[in-house]
């Protein structure tokens, strides 16, 4: 690439994160970023370069007999964006290997320092909530969000390499996955009119809470799929672990049971974790020194052993025997709040837990019933501080069983006309689980807040 017209012709434009990997001292560059901070005495200015291709940045210095003082002091504040030439020189006495002597620059934008919110160098996790447009400017960020693009390609490189096939489920639909009845519906028609018949669609429409319904009829064809996309749940919930838009990765397996299927979750979050370590442990360094100091050694411990499998009575009977006094009653029937999940993981297991067989009663239609008549074939995967990270099942296969569940359930059968016809016509075995993406990213992250890590959230009287 040649410099920009009227500039001098240095041989390399660099980005931060190359120059790391292998400084190219005493060659001529062009930088480009944003101004962390400046800083200025009387001969020299210092200015703290970045790009967003690392969480490093890179000192400037600036004389001033080579740029004057009171251009540098009227243009460069924190926040402006630049393109600087110079040379680039080793620093072996000082905090920093290298620093670019700067021969000149030209400013692209400026940021005022008058109202430009980025000014000091530590803000809340609130305050920067309230200006996600800009949380991208913060290591903070820089971080949580490199490691979130990092997970996404491990997620794919995992399923790829396992012979799934990546598909993409629709996000209008006619049915509620869940059951749960908490969706947004989408329409054309005025908030006055409630013919549906006449809406864009002829009915009823919803935004989807899962593509597992739909993956489930494409695994009837391609054996092994995953779905990764965004889901969205109209919960009018303000926990630090809720959103109304978030993302989810759900595999579905022909010809795969429940033992199958727990065994696939636990091996592909031991990859995802594991690629994280490798990939990205100037960012987890980072995150640890700043939010959570624990969380390089809760990652290590989740791959030190296979995790503890409980069946959902074991862990009645465990928290029973407790002697804990917990808000929320302990009883077989009960589903498991997040302090229970929290006890049976940090406190008796010590490790990741994969509590299985849940009663029918406390679960969704489409999990395949046992012969106990009372609990079904699901699981959950319970990890350290967030609790729930998978929820999983083998699904109903069986035709009449799977009608009489949705009738007890008085379910729009009509709704769910394909769904029901793959029971019809071959049916088979097969199983499925769904990944929160953020729910993952939170224990990889040591954030405490799902806010925290998508770049622009959706939640309850919020859009961030």
């Amino acid at each position: 690439m040649q410099p920009a017209r009227g500039l001098p012709s240095p041989t390399l434009y660099l980005g931060i994160a190359e120059l790391f990997q292998s400084p190219p001292i005493g060659e001529k560059l062009i930088i480009r970023g944003w101004i962390r901070t400046r800083r200025t005495t009387r001969q020299v200015s210092f200015v703290e370069l970045y790009d967003g291709s690392t969480l490093r940045s890179l000192q400037v210095v600036m004389a001033h007999e080579q740029i004057p003082v009171e251009r540098i002091e009227s243009e460069l504040h924190t926040g402006s964006s630049l393109e600087v030439w110079g040379t680039l020189q080793a620093t072996p006495n000082r905090p920093q290997p290298f620093e670019l002597v700067a021969e000149g620059y030209q400013l692209y934008g400026q940021a005022d320092p008058e109202v430009y919110p980025l000014q000091k160098k530590a803000h809340s996790l609130e305050f920067l909530r309230e200006i996600a447009h800009l949380r991208p400017r913060t290591r903070t960020f820089q971080a949580v969000f490199r490691i979130r693009s990092g997970v996404s390609f491990a997620i794919h490189q995992y399923f790829q390499e396992q012979g799934f096939v990546y598909v993409h489920t629709p996000i209008l639909t006619p049915s509620d996955c869940e059951g749960a009845g908490q969706l947004f519906r989408v329409t054309t028609l005025s908030p006055q009119e409630t013919d549906f018949t006449k809406d864009f669609f002829g009915r009823t429409a919803y935004l989807t809470v899962s593509g597992q319904l739909e993956g489930e009829q494409l695994a009837m064809g391609l054996g092994k799929i995953y779905t990764f996309g965004p889901t969205f749940r109209a919960e009018p919930s303000h926990t630090p672990r809720h959103l109304a838009e978030f993302w989810m990765i759900e595999p579905e397996m022909a010809f795969y049971d429940l033992t199958m299927t727990m065994d696939l979750a636990e091996d592909f979050l031991r990859s995802i974790i594991r690629h994280t370590q490798a990939h990205f442990s100037e960012e987890l360094q980072f995150l640890a020194e700043r939010y959570e100091p624990q969380l390089l050694t809760q990652i290590e411990n989740v791959l030190k052993e296979s995790f503890l499998r409980l069946s959902y009575t074991e862990a009645i009977e465990l928290l029973e025997k407790s002697g804990r006094r917990f808000e929320y009653p302990v009883y077989w029937g009960a589903d498991l709040q997040a302090e229970h999940e929290r006890y049976l993981v940090e406190e008796y297991a010590r490790r990741p837990i994969i509590v299985y067989n849940y009663p029918k009663a406390i679960k969704a239609f489409y999990m395949r019933q046992n012969e106990d008549g009372k609990t079904v074939a699901s699981f959950d995967v319970l990890f350290p501080r967030i609790g729930e990270v998978i929820g999983g099942s083998q699904r109903e296969e069986r035709y009449e069983v799977l009608l009489n569940r949705m009738e007890e359930r008085r379910m729009d059968l009509f709704a769910y006309k394909g769904y029901l016809d793959t029971r019809r016509f071959g049916t088979v075995p097969h199983s499925g689980f769904g990944l929160g993406l953020e729910r993952l990213l939170l224990f990889l992250t040591g954030m405490s807040n799902v806010r925290d890590v998508i770049p622009f959230f959706r939640a309850a009287g919020q859009m961030g």
